[in-house]
């Protein structure tokens, strides 16, 4: 599985480097989870989208909250249970936003497809709802969107369910990060194989590239988080927009 093979390189990562990270602040909040550290007095913040209508209470705790370490985060990521799951990837994400060393170039996901020609049929892979209306706005293409969670089941979303029989006609495919909590990103990937773009989207996919690298996804498009302290803030308000509009800045790369 893909999250096995991402937890696996990001403890390597850190094993590599060799900084001493130390954890910071962590919670299971709506609507991202977060985990902040820091080493060397620099301070990173990871952030991961709670799936509530996964949450099923956590009353077995596996680690003493007391000792916990980044590395005891980051060997949760690919537990069955959505807390630690969440917290799991958020950790990775905030050890990635530590060695971010490239542009957080402003580049909108939509971007990528818009002008053209050779991409007519395009799918996402969750409902994003701004990039969705952008590429009807600005582009003719024929989209659809597929959802799991019944509060996006909005009119013209379809159910999940079909992305088995639809994502191999496809042209491009935009990727919630949320498949990796879900376990749905190595079945989206292989039934979307004849896509030209494969593109995870959102703050949860904020993972370094190079641990994407050799899955067949083509881009990241996330955000940066350039002021840790007011992206904080925001989040303990249970903010999304202000984590984008205040605290940092969108990127798209591209997986080489």
């Amino acid at each position: 599985m893909i999250i096995e093979d991402i937890k696996r390189r990001s403890l390597n990562l850190l094993n590599e480097r060799e900084d001493d990270f130390k954890v910071v602040d962590f919670s299971f909040a709506l609507p991202y989870s977060y985990v902040l550290v820091e080493s060397n007095g620099k301070k990173a913040l990871g952030v991961a989208m709670t799936l509530l209508e996964e949450y099923r209470g956590h009353r077995n705790k596996k680690i003493d909250i007391n000792k916990i370490d980044v590395e005891d985060f980051i060997n949760m990521a690919d537990s069955l249970d959505t807390v630690e799951r969440t917290l799991g990837l958020a950790a990775i994400n905030a050890v990635s936003q530590y060695y971010f060393n490239f542009e957080a170039n402003g580049i909108d996901a939509a971007e990528l497809v818009l002008n053209r020609e050779d991409i007519k049929k395009v799918a996402f892979v969750g409902n994003m709802v701004p990039v969705v209306n952008m590429l009807k706005k600005f582009g003719n293409f024929n989209i659809y969107v597929f959802e799991r969670s019944p509060s996006l089941l909005m009119d013209g979303v379809l159910s999940d369910s079909f992305e088995y029989r639809l994502l191999p006609e496809m042209d491009a495919v935009f990727i919630s990060g949320t498949t990796l909590l879900n376990d749905t990103l190595d079945f989206v990937l292989e039934r979307a194989k004849n896509a030209k773009l494969k593109i995870l989207v959102g703050p949860t996919a904020q993972s370094l590239p190079d641990l994407f690298k050799g899955f067949g996804i083509t881009h990241i498009a996330s955000t940066k988080i350039m002021d840790v302290d007011k992206a904080l803030l925001y989040l303990k308000f249970a903010s999304s927009s202000m984590l984008f509009k205040g605290a940092s800045r969108k990127y798209t790369i591209e997986i080489k």
